[in-house]
């Protein structure tokens, strides 16, 4: 797939959930990815904060079987070195990490790249960088990421009348909270751990997606 192709099927997408390794055991992962994939979600991220690269790799390969060429967009959190030996259509990178053209540079001409911001500031920056989509938040309090400071949905208008590449908002997202982030302005949502500790997730990703398409 080229990077445009990539970047037609990023615009549309508004569904992004992470298989995060914090939440899923390894053993379960490749399962936690079908339950995705039929589901419907647009992009699927695989982030191992404490995983060696060796086991990255493998869990990368893993999920690659399950998700189809014509399904989600499977992005990589961190280690673009990775990103062509598993396959992966892109490489997100923290504020703290490696610059957007590094991260292409070393994951290949043709991947997404996208960027975590944490303001309107950021934001644009991220944009200006080259960044193909951006994270935006955390809009709540999460346990993902417990030492970051929340955003506010108020951002989520700001940010959408500053910057064009498409946006994706993340932090304490659940059933509970979408209305009040729709309503806010978003049209595309990251969720993690309400999916992956759901009972029924593909359920859980119709239900979402239903609430985000009726915006």
């Amino acid at each position: 797939m080229t990077l445009e192709e990539r970047r037609q099927k990023l615009e549309k997408g508004r569904l992004y959930a992470i298989v995060d390794t914090g939440y899923v055991e390894a053993g379960r992962v490749p399962y936690v990815t079908e339950q995705l994939v039929l589901g419907g979600v647009d992009l699927i991220q695989l982030r191992g904060k404490k995983l060696p690269l060796s086991a990255i790799l493998e869990l990368g390969k893993a999920m690659r079987k399950w998700i189809p060429a014509s399904g989600p967009l499977f992005i990589l959190n961190d280690h673009p070195e990775l990103v062509s030996e598993i396959g992966a259509d892109g490489i997100h990178v923290g504020q703290d990490d490696l610059s957007v053209a590094k991260a292409r540079e070393l994951a290949g001409a043709d991947v997404l790249v996208g960027k975590s911001t944490h303001s309107l500031e950021q934001a644009i920056a991220a944009e200006k960088e080259g960044a193909d989509y951006i994270g935006v938040g955390p809009i709540y309090a999460t346990l993902t990421k417990p030492d970051y400071v929340p955003v506010g949905p108020a951002l989520i208008g700001q940010v959408r009348g500053a910057v064009r590449v498409p946006q994706f908002c993340i932090g304490g997202i659940n059933e509970a909270t979408l209305p009040e982030v729709v309503h806010a302005g978003a049209r595309r949502v990251v969720i993690v751990s309400a999916l992956l500790q759901s009972a029924d997730i593909p359920g859980y990703c119709r239900r979402v997606r239903s609430l985000i398409e009726a915006a």
